[in-house]
């Protein structure tokens, strides 16, 4: 009898489960002052590479100057970072 059928199966593997794909603060920073980034300018960016669900923000780094972001998900810890550095947050 071969390997595969006499090892037993183990775990569950849920095919409902979406893909994000993580961006820090630190990211956000090469960005121009006021500058509004969404999936493509990340794409663009090479921040983003690949087929994901969304993209989600978390709060890992500084930043130095206010962004408007688009995003699918979004820390809390980021969105207080980039509120305090005067920036907006958009959920999509």
């Amino acid at each position: 009898m071969p390997l595969q059928r006499r090892l037993p199966k183990r775990g569950f593997t849920n095919i409902f489960r979406k893909h994000y794909s993580i961006i820090n603060i630190k990211d956000l920073d090469r960005f121009e002052p006021d500058a509004e980034v969404d999936s493509n300018v990340l794409r663009k960016a090479g921040l983003v590479k690949g087929r994901y669900d969304g993209i989600k923000l978390l709060g890992q780094g500084e930043l130095s100057h206010p962004v408007f972001v688009k995003v699918h998900k979004v820390s809390k810890v980021a969105r207080e970072k980039v509120e305090a550095a005067g920036g907006r947050i958009q959920l999509i």
